[in-house]
């Protein structure tokens, strides 16, 4: 049906036009059963609200921006299918932009330039310059999202990356391995505050089990794609005492260390017990399959988009917050 009205959808789901109106806006809780009949309307109607005339009525459009560095990235793309879930849940559209790590293209997406009709922006920044931010003009609220540390007057929404890797971690030394090493580390050029996070809780689980640091278990890293996964663990393997066990810095460092294995007649996990970080779909079907840890994406979704709606509806002057995920670790076959 097309061009159904408020009034169409009020009628279809038995309410009222204004507690329609209050669900399409996410402004006023709505008790959840009701919320289902009229979302299941507005499905069943194809009704589409008139963005611009609410844009004129409330200063707002209904419409949030989220930026990642590189949606073909498994995890970002699955962080976007997550934001775009949580967004819905309030009424609201999310204009999504890959910014392919550009520190210019995510200071415009962060000060709110990149699209005038966007009443907030969510940003996984990469190389976002604080700095520039924190000296210029920002147009809409802001709500960071990720690892990297930041001193910016924003919203923050992360997982604890030290205690997740150090559980990584610990869970290898549980396993009796003793020459775990560590792909992820990267050089002072390039080093990423998630690179740092990941390797001080690697470190702090090989302290406390009274193992030595050895620099040549942590051989720096370019990114994190299973290309340079390959190729690292290719050099790991060829050590006079390679490693027992490798703990990535992402799912697809350690997709590219199993397929080394494979290539080098080692197995996995019986001579090298290997775990990720992430949990994208595909480690559940890998052979082996990965263990890995599981950052909550739809957690973070969540948290990230109420924070950014209670800017744009509420104080944007209130306190900023840190607010923390949760994550898990997943045992599955590379390590059993």
């Amino acid at each position: 049906m097309g061009g159904a009205r408020l009034k169409d959808v009020a009628e279809r789901a038995g309410v009222s036009i204004k507690t329609v109106s209050n669900v399409v806006r996410g402004e006023i809780r709505v008790a959840e059963p009701t919320r289902t009949r009229v979302l299941r309307a507005i499905d069943e109607l194809d009704y589409r609200p008139n963005a611009s005339a609410r844009h004129l009525r409330t200063g707002r459009s209904g419409v949030i921006g989220l930026a990642v560095p590189e949606l073909v990235q498994p995890y970002f793309a699955e962080l976007a299918t997550a934001v775009i879930e949580a967004a819905r849940a309030h009424g609201v559209a999310v204009l999504v932009e890959d910014t392919g790590g550009d520190p210019e293209a995510e200071l415009r997406v962060a000060r709110g330039l990149s699209d005038p009709l966007v009443d907030g922006v969510l940003i996984s920044p990469s190389r976002l310059d604080q700095a520039a931010l924190v000296r210029g003009p920002r147009r809409v609220p802001l709500v960071l999202l990720g690892e990297r540390d930041f001193e910016v007057p924003a919203d923050h929404v992360l997982i604890d990356n030290v205690s997740a890797a150090r559980e990584a971690t610990e869970h290898l030394l549980a396993r009796g391995c003793r020459r775990i090493a560590a792909l992820g580390f990267q050089t002072s050029a390039t080093r990423h505050t998630t690179s740092q996070q990941r390797a001080r809780g690697y470190l702090t689980a090989l302290r406390a089990a009274g193992l030595a640091y050895d620099p040549a278990l942590t051989p720096p890293v370019r990114g994190f794609a299973r290309a340079e996964g390959q190729a690292v663990t290719r050099g790991l393997l060829a050590l006079p005492e390679p490693p027992d066990a490798v703990f990535c810095f992402s799912d697809l460092l350690a997709s590219g260390a199993v397929r080394a294995a494979y290539d080098a007649g080692v197995r996995v996990p019986g001579e090298l017990a290997v775990v990720g970080f992430d949990d994208i779909e595909e480690t559940r079907f890998c052979v082996p399959s990965l263990t890995t840890v599981a950052p909550d994406k739809a957690q973070l979704a969540r948290l990230a988009v109420d924070a950014l709606l209670t800017r744009v509806t509420g104080d944007p002057e209130a306190p900023h917050t840190t607010i923390h995920a949760s994550h898990r670790l997943i045992p599955r076959e590379s390590t059993s």
